[in-house]
């Protein structure tokens, strides 16, 4: 295979790319919990106190690094560790924190004081505070009621929530007393939700009334009940009353409403469980097949997010965390760890666009946010809209804007900077539901340059690895893990044998962790990512990531959206790219013609597509990633299934027997 190198950014010059959009200011590495850590650790250790050290004693040295991240951000053990870490025979058999005792939910909340744990907005213009006393009490209390009911440590307990306070505190209450948490949102169909909670066989099943989205508002009532009906483990249902103020108790026989739930004085202790003890099971997406069923340790989770919280993003107690998301992403899971770290929640259930595009910055205003959390589709959306920078909305309190979902095109670099402020940096993240957390990140210490992640996170061994296997620099390939990290999976849910797990992740290149996305280290040694290297475009046998062709023509004004995939044509394989066109663009020959010009400027002739079609909308996860495979098996004539995880499964349609792929 030819080496592919990438033309960095989108029709810049290289002496252009090579210059950062942000550099931290010099104070930085004092005032910023990256910077102290950093010092204290080469002090202690004897390393140079720069990233590239720390990050290359945080991977030689696991038992060191993590003792001291755990130190570091408070954790709080009952009983600390035997043994940091034990490498195992294999990558799957390490082992951590061995024979300490904590409780997930503990060290969420914290202390129970009168500082703001969760500020909760929908588009409705409802809003409601708790402070970490409330949710402390709150949590405590829905514990013990779920004892009550029966639940015990190892049990599960599902969720068909919005993202709202009812949702957190159902998690704490969960994680309290050691059962398994799984949620996902009310826009699921019921069979995507049964493809997944019916694997787990959940004890206890939390469902909402509806919710709203974009003006219209969605009754989940015989949705929930057909659910519950349908999954002969659940022995007691908690309606959320969320959509309507006053609850139907006629309309789900049986259910017990939410706030029957928070009455007494709660537990009086936390579960005090080992540190692999499972805490929340996860799903792929299975658009192309059935979910996968993750299942994620508490102490795992835990110290992950707080490296990633307190160090990468520079999370403060008090700071105001936001980001957008359902309860079927993983980065809901992700924002509510963040309580650890001291901060506050502001969570938001709705669309992003509701009653305009400016509907979030405004919220970001108004609750003071210091790190927004978004995805690329509403960067580029939001530009497109054309009115934030002129529209007066006050975002002087944002410092850290956070993207992920799919890769971040190097025009929304230039929009954070004019339109959100040039103080901001600009952090695109890259990890998954694989491993609750991320590979790639930002750092408040480093640069950023346009289009790229800017450093693999500590203690996580990223490389890029050929088709041979050899670790190569500024060329495309898989992104790997070398060795073990905290937050893998304990294991998949009815996976006796591991077969599956094994499959998943280790196929590819024996011992080492594939991610199965395409990438590259740049020469700054910051990353990028160019799509799933499973939808990876494979045109005479070079490999090409879906975002590589995708970029330069969405960077473009006439288009909105794209996708890129293969298709089997004539004992080989075609680029086809199906464009979303910006409102009053037509698909002519002129237009085709300038798409297939930036692509080629921009990446190189392989990378410019056969064929370029119109079509109405993208196919999207709930989580907003587009369904490369989907739409692939779509124009091959192949079933999709679990069209219910899609937010709009009738986008497929568009892609069925298309003339221009005849």
């Amino acid at each position: 295979m030819p080496p592919q190198t990438r033309i960095h950014n989108e029709n810049l010059t290289h002496s252009q790319s090579i210059r950062p959009v942000w550099s931290p200011p010099e104070e930085a590495v004092v005032k910023t919990a990256m910077g102290r850590f950093m010092h204290v650790c080469a002090e202690r250790y004897g390393f140079a106190a720069n990233y590239a050290s720390l990050h290359h004693w945080s991977v030689e040295n696991p038992s060191e690094f993590w003792g001291e991240v755990a130190a570091f951000a408070g954790i709080q053990f009952s009983r600390p560790a035997e043994n940091i870490f034990a490498a195992g025979e294999n990558f799957t058999e390490a082992r951590w924190f061995t024979g300490a005792l904590f409780n997930y939910a503990e060290n969420q909340l914290g202390k129970a004081d009168d500082s703001l744990a969760l500020i909760f907005r929908d588009e409705r213009g409802r809003r409601s505070e708790l402070t970490r006393a409330e949710l402390s009490l709150r949590a405590k209390q829905l514990a013990q009621n779920l004892l009550d009911m029966g639940v015990r440590r190892g049990d599960r307990v599902a969720a068909i929530m919005p993202n709202c306070p009812e949702a957190i505190i159902a998690m704490l209450g969960v994680a309290s007393i050691g059962a398994l948490f799984s949620s996902c949102s009310p826009d699921f169909g019921e069979q995507s939700i049964l493809e997944r909670f019916g694997q787990i066989e959940p004890k206890v099943l939390f469902g909402c009334d509806g919710y709203s989205y974009a003006g219209k508002q969605i009754d989940c009532r015989q949705k929930l009940a057909a659910v519950a009906k349908s999954l002969p483990s659940v022995r007691s249902t908690v309606l959320v009353p969320f959509l309507y103020d006053q609850p139907d108790g006629d309309a789900l026989k049986g259910a017990v409403l939410f706030d029957s739930l928070l009455q007494g004085e709660g537990i009086a202790e936390f579960a005090q469980l080992p540190f692999d003890h499972p805490l929340f099971v996860m799903f792929s997406s299975g658009t192309t097949g059935k979910p996968k069923c993750i299942v994620h340790g508490a102490g795992g989770t835990l110290i992950q997010h707080l490296k990633e919280h307190v160090l990468h993003t520079d999370l403060k107690a008090g700071d105001r965390l936001f980001y957008f998301t359902t309860c079927g992403w993983m980065m809901w899971n992700w924002l509510a760890g963040a309580l650890a770290s001291g901060a506050t929640l502001v969570l938001f259930d709705g669309s992003p666009f509701h009653p305009d595009p400016l509907a979030l910055w405004r919220l970001a205003a108004e609750e003071r946010v210091n790190v927004f959390g978004t995805s690329p589709r509403f960067l580029l959306a939001s530009e497109k809209g054309g009115q934030l920078e002129s529209s007066g909305v006050d975002l002087s309190s944002i410092r850290t804007v956070l993207s992920t979902g799919s890769p971040l095109a190097g025009k929304s670099y230039d929009y954070v900077r004019k339109s959100v402020g040039e103080q901001v940096q600009l952090c695109s993240i890259s990890g998954g539901t694989d491993i609750i957390s991320c590979f790639v990140l930002g750092n408040p210490l480093l640069p950023v340059y346009r289009g790229e992640i800017q450093a693999p996170g500590l203690g996580m061994a990223v490389e890029v690895l050929d088709a041979s296997g050899n670790s190569v620099r500024e060329q495309v390939g898989d992104l790997v893990c070398t060795r073990p990290f905290p937050s893998m999976p304990l294991r998949f849910w009815n996976d006796e044998d591991g077969s599956g797990y094994h499959s998943a992740y280790f196929n590819l290149f024996p011992g080492v962790w594939a991610q199965r996305d395409l990438a590259e280290i740049t020469e700054h040694g910051g990353v990028v990512i160019h799509g799933r290297s499973d939808a990876v475009l494979n045109p005479g046998g070079v490999r090409i990531g879906t975002a590589e062709v995708c970029a330069p023509a969405v960077a473009m004004e006439a288009v909105a959206d794209a996708i890129a995939v293969g298709q089997r044509k004539d004992g080989d394989e075609r680029i086809v790219l199906f464009v979303v066109l910006a409102q009053g663009n037509k698909l002519d020959d002129a237009l085709q013609s300038s798409i297939r010009t930036a692509i080629r400027s921009a990446r190189s002739p392989r990378h410019v597509p056969a064929v370029i079609v119109e079509v109405p909308e993208i196919p999207r996860t709930v989580s907003g990633k587009a369904v490369e495979l989907a739409v692939r098996a779509v124009i091959h004539g192949e079933d999709v299934s679990n069209v219910g995880s899609l937010a709009n499964p009738e986008a497929l349609q568009y892609f069925q027997n298309l003339p221009e792929l005849a």
